[in-house]
């Protein structure tokens, strides 16, 4: 009964695409100009493009709602930006130029030689002038002075006192900090002296309050000195600025644009050379033309509409047209090849109503799975990923109503010129040939014996060698072992998957933002952010000993984490505040309160108004945060310690909070919105091949082919050294699209199949679509292959999981799901009959007439009406 379903869904879907297709072939002119009317009229959209491009990192790449946006707006309501600078309390990233000064040859650089560069070095920065103003105009300021750095103050800006002076490391004498501004650190032993340094970092931080547009030209001024400035004498300089990311970012999103003619080229020539014969009328060299046309016409008007409509355009989305070119073609070689399966003498409306019969169907069932699994994606709480899936989705849609409209209508016209024999190239009128010849001067031959076009080469291998092959008994067992082996390594490879974005994959190859992070991490990384704890219960009892006894146990939990320095103490007022003032209760504290914080420096770190304490802040300085992995721990290893404190027989209720958390963030959920796009997407996909394909054990094989292919991906981009971040999980919803596409034709093609037994109908079934689908992959990787010498590590990833994609849904198309599918004799119909003898349809299409007869024709089981 559930096959009488999925076969009276089907049956009347590919009647009506049979109808299209006769009106189609009947009205072709009028198809092609409705389709380049809506181009011309959507395509305007791409004024709008500059006004919607959405770049910024922290809006497109972190989780539109992560926990730590609402810590930071915590933080912004109860302790706002004092005019007193400190960059430990800093909410946001700040407005910043830094310098990372190395011995050229690594060497110690705690010299006079190195500080007396260093020292120029700072002097030439601070002589930057944006406009009228100064560094001293812009700078932002402690005690009416510009934050200076820590180092050159210990030396009092004198060169010479650099050997004399006796560093502590990491806190220094006066309670400084250094562990952010002096690395790659050898100590005395047994002591915190310092005996030598491989680096020295410097920052010069900007007031926020003052004109943007100032601070930005000051920061471009900067850049500009360090990227002409010619190499010091005795360090090598990497510089690097708060704005550098972004403009990064933007930079490599208009870098590939140049790259699409390349990928257009590319798409045409090989739809032509796989289309191509010797036979001067029967070759498709217009045909294969006007399919990437098609694919061309329908980024235009998808991405026009949606520019219309004010969509947010992306940096993600610049891969979207080398998706959607290699895409889009792959519908066209299925209909292609249907139509070289009809019968050449019948008129043109006929055989483009039987092209669209065969194919309507399986090109519907693949353009539904990737329209519905991209917007699927637009659950994700990345903005990038939202983007991306807006407008390929829309894309897709439109590269299928293009391919069914002006693509049949362009296959309907070049029909009408294989008709007359006429030339491909002068459409002069050609003798006709005979066999299986053809040239320059002839054409038009076909098949006497079934009154078809003659098979194309890769159509006679994959019917007369590789369907026998694969069907042999042995050849099974080795693609069930081959099978065994991929699985293997894919599993292996899915637990060593790394997760998260690094943001200095945001630069380019060879930029001087990759330079400055390489250095950061080579000397700086020993020392983590310094996370701030946020006590927010307006309640909680500082004076009261029990209170503060709850504090100090939880304090001593952070302290206990393996990523916590337990040897530099939490930078807290209260322990101060206690230390030096004598508090029996809350009268005796609170009384002095105000004037401790105002001379002792604290008065930043806690909100006390009106008498009372509503918010407080303390400092936990963490170590050894080296990789995505320890960021992601240290997050979720301070959270569930903060949620600890808030469950002691004193709770105390905190947060916790760095500007870093915000990109930490995508750990939190990365993987577990990764899974449930994948399950609802792949959920999706099996509703839709139950629908459409008329074999319900046949559509669980669709379902399987989306698991393995998303399990080998997974697997492989791990060993292929990429990272699951927002934008490899926009690869992974496109791998439950294209694993449906290859897995779904064959499945259908199986099961339509009128052959007898199972080995039987998996040899029709590759016959019919195996070409199809290597022609489909390679234009699909021909679309991306570019964007492999792309020098982005965002554009190159999007390359390598595309690449595994295709490479894995089309092994799966032709290898592994037809001999699978030959172990269960149920993936066919169970009450195949003899075709009857069918009138042939009538030369005027009524379609009224025809429906009787093909309703003999699908309608195999009895139980259907």
């Amino acid at each position: 009964m559930a096959k009488c379903k999925t076969d009276c869904i089907e049956r009347p879907l590919s009647l009506a695409f049979e109808k299209l297709g006769c009106v189609v072939g009947r009205h072709p002119c009028v198809f092609i100009l409705l389709a380049l009317c809506v181009a011309a009229a959507l395509g305007p959209g791409f004024i709008f493009l500059h006004d919607r491009k959405a770049n910024d990192i922290e809006d497109q790449f972190t989780p539109v709602n992560g926990p730590a946006k609402l810590e930071r707006a915590i933080v912004v309501e109860h302790f706002p930006q004092s005019e007193e600078f400190s960059q430990l309390r800093l909410a946001s990233d700040g407005t910043y130029a830094s310098l990372i000064i190395t011995g050229l040859q690594g060497e110690n650089i705690l010299t006079k030689a190195a500080f007396n560069d260093i020292i120029e070095l700072d002097r030439q920065v601070k002589s930057i002038t944006s406009g009228n103003k100064t560094f001293e105009n812009l700078c932002a300021k402690t005690k009416g002075r510009c934050m200076s750095n820590a180092i050159l103050d210990i030396i009092n800006y004198n060169a010479t006192e650099i050997v004399s002076s006796n560093i502590k490391y990491p806190m220094n004498n006066n309670r400084t900090f250094l562990g952010t501004t002096i690395g790659g650190v050898e100590l005395k032993p047994n002591s915190s002296e310092l005996t030598s340094a491989k680096a020295v970092r410097l920052f010069y931080f900007l007031d926020e309050k003052k004109e943007e547009k100032m601070m930005k030209n000051w920061l471009d001024a900067f850049l500009k000195l360090l990227s002409t400035s010619t190499e010091q004498k005795t360090v090598h300089v990497s510089y690097f600025t708060s704005k550098s990311r972004q403009n990064e970012l933007e930079t490599n999103s208009d870098s590939v644009i140049p790259l699409f003619s390349v990928t257009y080229f590319l798409a045409i020539s090989i739809s032509i050379v796989s289309c191509l014969r010797l036979d001067c009328v029967r070759t498709k060299v217009w045909v294969a033309t006007f399919g990437v046309v098609s694919a061309g016409m329908a980024v235009l008007a998808s991405f026009g509409l949606l520019l219309f409509c004010g969509m947010p355009f992306a940096m993600t989305v610049a891969t979207a047209p080398f998706l959607i070119l290699g895409v889009g073609v792959d519908d066209m070689f299925i209909m292609i090849s249907c139509w070289q399966k009809t019968e050449v003498h019948k008129d043109v409306d006929l055989r483009l109503a039987e092209t669209y019969k065969e194919a309507g169907v399986s090109i519907t069932i693949t353009t539904l799975t990737d329209v519905l699994a991209f917007y699927i994606g637009l659950m994700t709480p990345f903005r990038s990923v939202q983007s991306f899936c807006m407008y390929t989705s829309t894309a897709l849609l439109f590269c299928y109503i293009f391919n069914i409209t002006f693509f049949g209508a362009c296959l309907a016209l070049n029909g009408q010129r294989e008709k007359g024999n006429r030339h491909w190239l002068t459409c002069m009128k050609v003798p006709e040939a005979s066999g299986n010849g053809g040239g320059c001067c002839v054409g038009g031959a076909y098949d006497k014996n079934t009154d078809k076009e003659f098979e194309m080469p890769m159509d006679s291998f994959f019917k007369n060698y590789y369907g026998p092959f694969l069907t042999r008994v042995w050849v099974k067992a080795l693609v069930c072992l081959i099978y065994a082996g991929y699985l293997a390594v894919s599993i292996y490879g899915c637990f060593e998957l790394q997760e998260g974005l690094d943001l200095k994959n945001l630069a380019a190859d060879g930029s001087y933002v990759g330079s400055y992070y390489h250095k950061e991490d080579e000397f700086f990384s020993a020392f983590g952010p310094n996370v701030m704890l946020v006590i927010k219960d307006e309640d909680f009892q500082y004076w009261n000993p029990t209170a503060r006894k709850s504090l100090d146990l939880c304090l001593e939990n952070f302290l206990n984490l393996t990523v916590a320095d337990s040897g530099i103490p939490p930078y807290s007022w209260l322990s101060a505040y206690i230390e030096n003032n004598e508090m029996n209760n809350e009268t005796q504290f609170k009384s002095n309160l105000t004037s401790f914080l105002s001379q002792s420096g604290f008065n930043q770190d806690v909100n006390f108004t009106n008498n009372q304490i509503h918010a407080s802040r303390m400092f936990i300085q963490t170590v050894n945060i080296l990789t995505a992995i320890d960021e992601k721990n240290m997050l979720n290893a301070f959270r569930e310690t903060a949620e600890t404190c808030g469950k002691l027989q004193t709770p105390v209720d905190l947060i916790v909070y760095h500007p870093a958390f915000i990109y930490f963030d995508q750990y939190a959920v990365i993987i577990t919105n990764t899974i449930q796009n994948i399950v609802v997407a792949t959920c999706a996909m099996l509703v839709i091949s139950l629908l459409l394909i008329p074999n319900p054990l046949c559509s669980l094989w669709v379902t399987f082919a989306i698991a393995s292919v998303i399990v080998g991906v997974t697997g492989f981009m791990a060993l292929w050294d990429v990272s699951l971040d927002s934008v490899s999980m926009i690869n992974l919803v496109i791998c439950i699209g294209f694993s449906v596409d290859f897995s779904a034709h064959i499945s259908y093609a199986f099961v339509s199949s009128e052959k007898s037994s199972a080995n039987e109908k998996a040899m029709d079934a590759i016959n019919k679509l195996g070409y199809p689908i290597i022609q489909g992959a390679v234009s699909t990787i021909a679309g991306v292959v570019v964007l492999a010498a792309a020098k982005s590590y965002l554009f190159r990833t999007f390359f390598k999981i595309m690449f595994l994609v295709i490479l894995f849904g089309a092994v799966h198309g032709i290898v592994f799901i037809p001999v699978f599918l030959t172990f269960l004799s149920t993936c066919r119909n169970s009450h195949e009959k003899t075709k009857q003898n069918l009138p042939e349809p009538s030369n005027t299409c009524k379609l009224q007439k025809q429906a009787s007869v093909f309703q003999n024709v699908w309608c195999t089981d009895p139980d259907c009406p």
